[in-house]
């Protein structure tokens, strides 16, 4: 295991600790607007990690707004009763990065927990598609992903199933570069290695829609293990 794999894990475990500790303390729950979870989030992860700085900007979306891919930023919405909500968190932990997506249900309505459920199992399936095909490109893993959520009753989300992920700030994921994403357009494979000869990592993320219900759930975290 590289020195670069096993920080990137250790960043990621904090995550996780992070999201179920959301959970614990009850942050979500109706009445709440997105960017009073938002911000809930964001103090609970300084007060935990003292986590102060992300990536990427963070996402909280609920109802409706769970339809948007990431370069969207819908009007703010409260959570409401019967709801469904995602939270996409990139936080910089040690000067590592993390992306950490999950989607979560308020009540029981059986279409938005499926389409949870969904998102998290056709995750598992796409990363354990990359793992048994190392030379599997991100066209081919972007396509893979669309095949799992069609087959499963849902579109696909995103223009990308994932990215690279490192040390920050690591290389500038430029939107035009299409070799930074598991991407249609991107026919390199993916565990080719960089420019400086090392290893490139990947978080694989999976979002899925589903337009006449006007819902979507989200699910993420570093691939290939």
């Amino acid at each position: 295991m590289t020195e670069t794999l096993l920080k990137l894990q250790k960043a990621e475990e904090k995550a996780a600790v992070l999201f179920q500790e959301i959970e614990i303390k009850g942050i979500i729950k109706p009445g709440k607007t997105e960017k009073q979870i938002n911000n809930e989030v964001f103090e609970l992860a300084f007060e935990m990690f003292g986590i102060k700085k992300y990536w990427h900007k963070r996402i909280v979306r609920a109802g409706k707004n769970t339809l948007h891919p990431y370069d969207e930023n819908p009007e703010n919405l409260t959570v409401r009763e019967n709801d469904i909500l995602f939270i996409d968190f990139g936080p910089i932990i040690e000067d590592w990065e993390a992306d950490y997506g999950r989607t979560y249900v308020v009540g029981n309505d059986l279409q938005k927990i499926k389409i949870m459920h969904d998102a998290e199992s056709i995750w598992k399936n796409a990363n354990d598609y990359f793992i048994k095909n190392p030379d599997i490109t991100g066209a081919q893993l972007y396509q893979y992903c669309t095949i799992l959520a069609l087959n499963n009753g849902w579109e696909y989300g995103g223009p990308i199933a994932g990215h690279l992920i490192g040390h920050f700030p690591h290389e500038q994921l430029e939107s035009e570069d299409k070799t930074n994403y598991i991407h249609p357009e991107n026919h390199l494979p993916m565990n080719q290695k960089d420019m400086s000869g090392k290893n490139r990592y990947w978080i694989i993320e999976i979002h899925l829609i589903d337009k006449k219900n006007e819902i979507g759930a989200f699910y993420e975290q570093l691939a290939g293990f």
